[in-house]
């Protein structure tokens, strides 16, 4: 089946999430800083729509497991499979043959009956996430982006996906890294790892769309002495549901 190889690139040295730079990650016990999962995953879609193309970018379930960091510099080795009719699975090994990341993907769920944003405004402000103030249920304020063929044209420049079904649509990575911002824009996060997301592509977004982003807590749990926070994220456009992500990080990494 379809494979390809690429060099992981750590863009994020700049990032609020020390786990980007090599001294916090190395404090954690990791060799090195973390190339963003949201970068894996950019590299993760791309023999999907390679083969399905543009209609995958607007019907499509996928669900990542980040399962070992990508360090910079790592050669990565992406290959789809076809696991029954129907149903893929895109896996990301790095040079040492060590399996670093997947994707699951196949049909499209039900659309949600509810979405859960009649709870709570979020209570607290912006400060360092802890396990006391991340409450579930809670809502986030609506955020507003807008798609810009600068921004799209930067997202897939940093993942080396130059596509030309990306000169008029939206790549996966820009939209994954929104859900970052969802999480970043409400919790002061100095050291966290993105550890799956759960994403279905309802309709295709392109370059130049305006889109809202509507936020609500959905748990917080406990694993391994790591606190994981999983939120779910809803873009919508006007009125229409575009896309929506069930985004899992660990906010406290175990001592």
């Amino acid at each position: 089946m379809p494979a390809y190889q690429v060099t992981a690139r750590n863009f994020s040295t700049a990032s609020e999430n020390r786990m980007h730079s090599n001294a916090v990650a190395q404090s954690h016990g990791f060799k090195g800083a973390l190339v963003p999962g949201v970068a894996v995953y950019g590299h993760l879609v791309q023999p999907l729509v390679e083969k399905f193309g543009s209609q995958w970018l607007g019907q499509s379930h996928t669900a990542l497991r980040l399962l070992k960091p990508a360090y910079d510099g790592d050669e990565l080795n992406i290959v789809l499979s076809e696991e029954t009719q129907g149903q893929f699975r895109v896996t990301c090994h790095n040079q040492d043959e060590l399996l670093l990341a997947e994707i699951m993907a196949g049909a499209m769920p039900p659309m949600p009956a509810d979405i859960g944003l009649g709870g709570p405004a979020k209570a607290t402000p912006k400060v360092e996430i802890n396990w006391d103030n991340v409450v579930p249920a809670e809502v986030f304020v609506e955020k507003t982006w807008s798609l810009s063929e600068a921004e799209n044209n930067r997202y897939c420049k940093e993942i080396g996906d130059h596509a030309p079904v990306y000169d008029e649509h939206i790549h996966p990575h820009y939209l994954l890294s929104l859900a970052n911002y969802c999480l970043m824009e409400e919790y002061q996060m100095p050291a966290w790892i993105h550890a799956s997301s759960i994403t279905n592509h309802r309709a295709a977004l392109k370059v130049g769309d305006m889109i809202t982003s509507k936020t609500v807590v959905k748990e917080k749990f406990e694993r391994k002495g790591h606190q994981f926070i999983t939120l779910h994220i809803t873009y919508w456009r006007g009125e229409e549901l575009t896309t929506d992500i069930l985004h899992t990080a660990i906010f406290r990494i175990a001592e």
